[in-house]
C-alpha cells in the first residue's frame, strides 16, 4: 500500500490517522454539527472508533490513505481527509472497490471524506491541505488523475471543489445512500495532469492573499 506520509503546511499539517486519534476527533466534530447536512461525521466516541477502524481497514488493503487534519501552530485535530479509491492500473485491481492485491504507486485517486470542524470551516485550512495533497499526488505520486465528488445538493461543499479549479464531469444518479438516509445523486469533479500546473497556481495564489 502506498506509503505513509506527513504533509505539512503554513496553516496545517495532515498527519496519518490512528486509533489514538479518535478523542481529538470526536472534540473536533462536536463543535458544532449543524454544518454536516450533506457529510456523514460520525457523532461520539462509539461511532467514531467505528469509523476510524473502518478507515484503516481500508488503508490496510490498499484502497485509502487516511489523515487527520491538524493545525500547525498548536497541532490541534481539527477534522479528517483521505486518498481512496487508489488505482495503480495493475492487474490485480478491480472497478468499483479495494484492490484485490497490493496497490503500488496510484496512478488515479479521490480526494474525500473530507470533514472539519466548525470553527476552521470558510477558513484556508481547507485550501491548504487541498494543495498539499494535490502536490503529493501529481508531484510525489505522478498521477494521471484525481476526482472529487459530494451530494448534488451540497451547494456549499460544490462552489468550494470548483474554487479549487476542479472539472465538473456530471451527475450520477441514485449513486449512495445519503447521510440523511435518501438516496444520493453525486456530483463528479476531476483534476487532469494537464491541468494541475494551473490548479497549482490558483491555490497559491489564494493562499497567498
Amino acid at each position: 500500500m502506498p506509503e505513509r506520509v506527513v504533509l505539512a503546511g503554513d496553516v496545517v499539517t495532515l498527519q496519518p490517522m490512528t486509533i489514538d486519534h479518535v478523542d481529538s476527533m470526536v472534540a473536533a466534530a462536536s463543535e458544532d454539527r449543524t454544518t454536516y447536512d450533506f457529510t456523514p461525521v460520525p457523532d461520539g466516541e462509539a461511532t467514531m472508533r467505528a469509523y476510524v477502524e473502518g478507515v484503516l481497514a481500508d488503508e490496510r488493503v490498499g484502497w485509502a490513505l487516511p489523515f487527520v487534519t491538524t493545525l500547525t501552530a498548536d497541532g490541534r485535530v481539527v477534522g479528517s481527509t483521505r486518498f481512496l479509491d487508489l488505482d495503480d492500473w495493475g492487474p490485480t485491481q478491480r472497478v468499483g472497490g479495494p484492490p484485490l492485491g497490493a496497490v503500488g504507486t496510484p496512478v488515479t485517486a479521490e480526494i474525500g471524506a473530507t470533514w472539519l470542524a466548525a470553527s476552521v470551516q470558510r477558513t484556508a485550512v481547507n485550501t491548504e491541505a487541498k494543495l498539499l495533497m494535490l502536490r503529493h499526488a501529481f508531484d510525489a505520486w505522478d498521477v494521471e488523475r484525481i476526482t472529487l465528488k459530494t451530494d448534488a445538493r451540497n451547494a456549499r461543499s460544490r462552489a468550494a471543489i470548483e474554487r479549487i479549479g476542479a472539472a465538473f464531469e456530471g451527475i450520477r444518479r441514485a449513486h449512495v445512500r445519503a447521510s440523511d438516509g435518501g438516496i444520493r445523486d453525486t456530483a463528479y469533479y476531476s483534476i487532469v495532469r494537464a491541468e494541475w500546473p494551473d490548479v497549482r497556481a490558483g491555490l497559491e495564489a489564494r493562499l497567498a492573499r
